[in-house]
């Protein structure tokens, strides 16, 4: 199978989550990826090697070791540079200076290289060097100060969303430049961090304050500005429901078989449900718990009133449209066997992405790689002899 992203190389030097996450991106769509450990790497955040986290974000890439804390490890790399596409790193700043191996220095080895830099807070400016984690830039990036229950104090996103985000747009941020690079010829600095990222991720949050100079604050599982719109109880658990415009209110009261509701002076406009918000979700309540969960999602579907229920994890790989949708892909595993990872949530009408190999094991494909750069097998001996590689 062709894919799309097949005749670039791409150098992974990144660890922990962001990093990785931008270069998951490129290798699920063929990119040919070289992931780059130093010989003694300690166990990462997210667990050992075989476990499902490392294995989710390192599939479809060879792997080598290389101590760059060594001269002879910074030349390889060098030679590595020169001949690769994409270089991906998330160390801070300053460590990479250190090294050598940040981009003023590799574009003078590859002028075509799209060198892409992850860091916490930036590549510069007052927190540039600061370690970056994805709880810390979702509390200073305003999301924990707008998420959980009023009163309740700040409340962090389940998932590293600021790690996630960051990826992502760094890997748009690639591919962008390797677009340039066809009318150009040349490789260019991309930068993405995990705190510009987070405040990206607010948007309309964020407008509100830009524009409007409204502070949001938290609403729990209520839309900040959209009534009713929330969790509600049933005969069985809860549901979702997402009314927004008056018609679909409107459809929405019919269903509950309360029609008062939409001519209530209190509730008629959204302004109105708005500001009577906690009378207004006690009054569906009071309705939503005389049925089970099922038997609301039905019927308000069909009225055309967004609605669906709350899964567990496991439920969400158990629905027939998440099953429809493929979005949990097969992979085998040297050991583990046959065992599914999360896929791509893009899909094109012609060009595929694919889940063409588990991940690699540490140094895996060091001397493979090593023989397409020319060295022989003693040159290879010699450089593990000196712990190189």
């Amino acid at each position: 199978m062709s894919l799309p992203l097949a005749r670039f190389t791409v150098l992974d030097l990144s660890r922990v989550r962001a990093g990785p996450t931008a270069v998951r991106q490129l290798a699920d769509w063929g990119a040919q990826v070289i992931k780059i450990e130093a010989p003694a790497a300690e166990e990462g955040l997210g667990g050992g090697r075989e476990g499902a986290d490392f294995q989710n974000l390192h599939r479809n890439k060879r792997a080598i070791t290389l101590d760059l804390k060594q001269p002879e490890g910074v030349a390889l790399l060098k030679r590595l540079a020169a001949r690769a596409d994409v270089l991906v790193e998330n160390y801070r700043p300053d460590v990479k200076r250190r090294l050598g191996i940040d981009y003023p220095v590799l574009r003078e080895v590859n002028p075509r290289l799209v060198y892409a830099s992850i860091s916490g807070f930036g590549q510069d400016g007052p927190y540039a060097n600061r370690p970056g984690f994805d709880q810390i830039a979702q509390g200073m990036g305003g999301l924990m100060s707008i998420t959980g229950r009023p009163g309740e104090g700040p409340m962090r996103v389940g998932i590293p969303v600021a790690d996630l985000t960051a990826g992502i747009f760094c890997a748009m941020g690639i591919l962008i430049a390797l677009l340039e690079r066809e009318e150009s010829g040349l490789g260019q600095y991309v930068e993405s961090s995990l705190l510009a990222a987070q405040i990206a991720m607010l948007d309309f949050q964020a407008a509100r304050w830009l524009i409007e100079h409204d502070v949001p604050g938290q609403a729990g599982n209520n839309h900040p500005t959209t009534v009713p719109t929330g969790v509600f109880k049933t005969a069985d658990g809860h549901i979702n429901i997402a009314v927004a415009g008056n018609a679909i209110y409107r459809r929405f009261c019919d269903t509950l078989g309360a029609p008062h509701l939409a001519t209530d002076a209190k509730f008629a406009t959204g302004a109105a449900r708005l500001a009577h918000r906690d009378e207004m979700n006690a009054a569906i309540e009071a309705i939503t718990v005389t049925r089970p969960a099922a038997a609301w999602i039905e019927a308000l579907n069909a009225a055309g009133v967004p609605a669906g229920p709350i899964y567990r994890i496991d439920e969400v790989f158990a629905d027939p449209q998440v099953r429809h949708l493929g979005i949990a892909a097969p992979v085998m595993h040297p050991r583990r066997g046959r065992m599914e990872l999360v896929g791509q949530a893009v899909s094109l009408s012609r060009t595929n992405w694919a889940l063409r190999s588990a991940t690699p094991e540490m140094g895996e494909h060091t001397e493979a790689v090593l023989g397409e750069l020319g060295l022989d097998a003693s040159e290879i001996a010699a450089l593990r002899q000196k712990k190189v590689i």
